[in-house]
C-alpha cells in the first residue's frame, strides 16, 4: 500500500537545545497548522539523519539529536502523526543496520529512505551496506523502503530503475525548483515497468536564502545547466515579495502536479522549510494543497 501522505520535514535540533525545545517545536507545528488550515492534514514527519558533509556547508553542522531521540520527544505533541526518516547505510554493517531498523520500527517509523555516502565520497565507499543492497536485504523488516530521486542528475534513470528492481517502494525527490521531474517520470514510465510511489518535495525559500545560500548549496551540481536555472529561480524567490513568492511556488506546484498526475505513479508530497517552519511557509503549503492533495 502507498504511503499516500503529506510529509513535513523537521531537522533534528542541535544537542544543546534539549527536550523542552523539541516540545516547543511540536506546539509550534500544531499552531501553524491550525492557523493555515492544515490541522489534521500532516500524516508524517520526515526526519533526516544528519551526517557531516563538505566543509563549505553554508550553515555549520553542530552535533544533532539522534533521529530516534528526536522523534520520541516530538511525537508526544503530534497526535496521530507518524514518522519517516533517512538512514545512511554506508557506515553500518548488516548486523548494526538491522538493529537500527528494528529500533526505528519499534518507535513508529513507517518508512525509511536509504541514503548513500556524502558528495565528497564515491558510490560504493564506506564499509557498510550500499542503499540498493539494503533494500533487498531488509525487505521483510521495512515495508516502505525509499530512495532519494534527483531528476536532474546524470544517469538517474538507470540508477532509479536499479533501485526499484532491488526493492525500493518509493522515491523522495530532491527539492524541486523546476518541472524537470515531469520529463523524468514521463521517460521512466515509458522505459521501466516499475511504478514506485513518488514523494514530490517542495521547499519554502525565505529572504534569508539570499544571504546564506543553504538551498543553493543543497541542490548544486557543478556544470549542470538545468540545476543552474533552478538556482537562479531560488535566488529570484529569495528576493521576491511574499505574494509574488507564494504565487511562483504555487504555480510550479500546479505545473508539476499537472505533468505527473496521470503517469501511473502513486503520489505524496513532502514539504521542507530549510531555515525553519514559519507562517509564510505553512500558508504557501496550504495553498499548494488547495490545488491538489494526496
Amino acid at each position: 500500500m502507498p504511503l499516500n501522505t503529506i510529509a513535513l520535514e523537521l531537522v533534528p535540533p542541535n544537542l544543546d537545545r534539549g527536550p523542552d525545545h523539541v516540545r516547543d517545536e511540536a506546539h509550534k507545528i500544531v499552531a501553524l497548522a491550525a492557523k493555515s488550515g492544515m490541522s489534521g492534514r500532516i500524516g508524517h514527519i520526515m526526519i533526516p539523519g544528519m551526517i557531516e558533509e563538505e566543509g563549505d556547508r553554508p550553515v555549520e553542522m553542530q552535533p544533532k539529536m539522534d533521529v530516534l531521540d528526536y522523534w520520541t520527544d516530538l511525537r508526544t505533541g503530534l497526535d496521530g502523526v507518524r514518522a519517516l526518516c533517512t538512514q545512511v547505510t554506508a557506515f553500518h554493517d548488516e548486523v548494526a543496520l538491522r538493529a537500527r531498523l528494528t529500533d526505528l520500527n519499534a518507535a513508529g517509523f513507517d518508512g525509511v529512505i536509504f541514503v548513500g555516502v556524502p558528495r565528497t565520497m564515491n558510490d560504493g565507499d564506506g564499509n557498510g551496506v550500499a542503499p540498493a543492497d539494503a533494500m533487498a536485504k531488509f525487505d521483510e523488516l521495512v515495508t516502505h523502503r525509499g530512495v532519494i530521486l534527483i531528476p536532474t542528475r546524470e544517469a538517474e534513470q538507470d540508477r532509479f530503475d536499479v533501485k526499484c528492481a532491488k526493492g525500493a517502494t518509493f522515491g523522495m525527490t530532491q527539492l524541486l525548483y523546476s518541472d524537470a521531474i515531469t520529463g523524468f517520470l514521463s521517460d521512466f514510465a515509458r522505459t521501466s515497468p516499475h511504478r514506485p510511489e513518488i514523494l514530490l518535495s517542495f521547499g519554502f525559500v525565505p529572504k534569508m536564502e539570499g544571504r546564506v545560500g543553504l538551498i543553493d548549496w543543497l541542490i548544486r551540481d557543478a556544470g549542470n545547466e538545468t540545476v543552474a536555472r533552478e538556482q537562479a529561480f531560488v535566488r529570484k524567490l529569495a528576493t521576491s515579495d511574499p505574494d509574488t513568492k507564494r504565487r511562483l511556488l504555487v504555480d510550479l506546484y500546479e505545473k508539476i502536479i499537472d505533468g505527473v498526475a496521470d503517469l501511473g505513479f502513486p503520489l505524496s508530497v513532502h514539504f521542507e522549510a530549510p531555515y525553519g517552519v514559519s507562517g509564510p511557509a505553512f500558508d504557501t503549503f496550504a495553498e499548494m494543497l488547495a490545488y491538489w492533495s494526496p
